[in-house]
């Protein structure tokens, strides 16, 4: 098949930077060279044994047929009880529909709200999937700059038009670690209510946070705010769960019914087993996760002051990425991030994501989801490879 051949709308999505990279190092790994992963973006360690030993007894208990399009009852309910007594959101099972992680409830939001050329504000700098997730639902993504990686408000309300049918918040962020504030949080959901947009709330780092930082979900904010905010999680980030392929969103119940009529035609039921996995991860004990956590703020502790003496970086409240700006890297010496990017991993063998693939160039996405020995080792090779 030719380029011809193939639709206008598939040939103009973009393979996602991250997952690329992740199969570069991948490569170069089986080719036996060294690579300290400052890329990847999940979590290091192994899921839960909770969840190991739910989803093994799931197997052997044949949970392996078919299952309610829109996720077990049972996972629905918890999720519901959870989102109410930690999130403060205001749902029941109803209101829950369980699909195949973040990238396709998000897929299945932008094919909901979207006609061609309906507009979603897409705050900078952003995940590398919001765009184009968008443009495959025949919108248009409007990007906004943020001040310090905090919304501008302002700046959001200008972008409005008679197009717009949602603005696309992420706190804590991906890539840049920010967790917004509630005054911010509070006007971006007043403006949704006066406009009627909804407001896409992706907070798949929920669990991630740091420096006493709180995360504060979206619809928890007001009943109006709530009525327009479509919530969208994941069990990848704060359980360790990535290859489970579970997430969820939380939703008025007219929209949860619309989206479940598509996910019914796109994959049907998530993963049966895999679901029972998610059901332990809301049921155990909550020290597993704190021990993360605090496992990550150390982390933090560790890889800031040894990014700062390298680069200008605002320091993280939460995820588990440095977002440093480059610029006095950049000119007589590498032509832009991608080139300093190359560089590191060529000569200091440090895989990192060029800021430029998440709308912001002049910019490194670094992951400390690694232990305390690469992280010390990683920045001792790019100190020394640019020097």
């Amino acid at each position: 098949m030719t380029q011809a051949q193939l639709s206008a709308r598939i040939s103009a999505i973009a393979e996602s930077s991250t997952t690329q990279l992740m199969g570069l190092v991948q490569q170069l790994k089986a080719e036996g060279k060294q690579i300290i992963s400052f890329n990847a973006g999940e979590p290091d360690f192994n899921a839960p044994e909770p969840i190991l030993q739910a989803t093994v007894k799931a197997l052997q208990a044949g949970k392996t047929k078919y299952g309610a399009v829109p996720g077990e009852p049972s996972l629905r309910e918890a999720i519901a009880k959870k989102v109410r007594e930690e999130n403060g959101i205001v749902a029941e099972a109803a209101n829950v529909l369980i699909a195949n992680g973040s990238k396709q409830i998000l897929y299945m939001i932008f094919q909901a709200l979207c006609n061609p050329g309906d507009e979603i504000i897409v705050l900078k700098p952003y995940w590398v999937t919001f765009p184009e997730g968008i443009k495959l639902a025949g919108g248009v993504p409007v990007f906004v700059d943020t001040i310090d990686h905090q919304p501008d408000v302002d700046a959001i309300a200008a972008a409005i038009t008679r197009r717009t049918k949602a603005i696309l918040v992420n706190t804590p962020n991906n890539p840049t670690g920010a967790v917004y504030s509630r005054e911010a949080l509070m006007a971006i959901g007043q403006l949704a209510v006066e406009k009627e947009i909804h407001v896409i709330s992706d907070e798949a780092y929920e669990g991630l946070v740091y420096d006493e930082a709180r995360h504060i979900s979206m619809a928890s904010l007001s009943p109006e705010i709530a009525d327009w905010v479509i919530t969208t999680q994941t069990f990848s980030k704060s359980y360790c769960m990535t290859g489970f392929r579970v997430g969820y969103l939380v939703a008025a119940a007219p929209v949860v019914k619309a989206i479940n009529g598509m996910h019914s035609h796109l994959t049907g039921n998530v993963c049966t087993f895999a679901q029972y996995g998610a059901l332990a991860a809301l049921e155990m004990d909550p020290a597993i996760m704190q021990q993360m956590q605090q496992t990550f703020q150390r982390r933090l502790d560790l890889a800031y002051p040894l990014c700062t003496e390298l680069f200008d970086c605002v320091r993280p409240a939460g995820a588990f990425y440095l977002f440093p700006d480059v610029s006095r890297w950049i000119g007589e010496r590498f032509a832009d991030d991608d080139a300093l990017a190359a560089h590191l991993l060529k000569e200091a063998h440090v895989a990192v994501v060029p800021g430029s693939a998440f709308g912001a160039p002049n910019h490194l996405r670094l992951s400390f989801s690694t232990d305390d020995a690469s992280i010390e080792k990683g920045f001792a090779q790019i100190k020394q490879a640019l020097s």
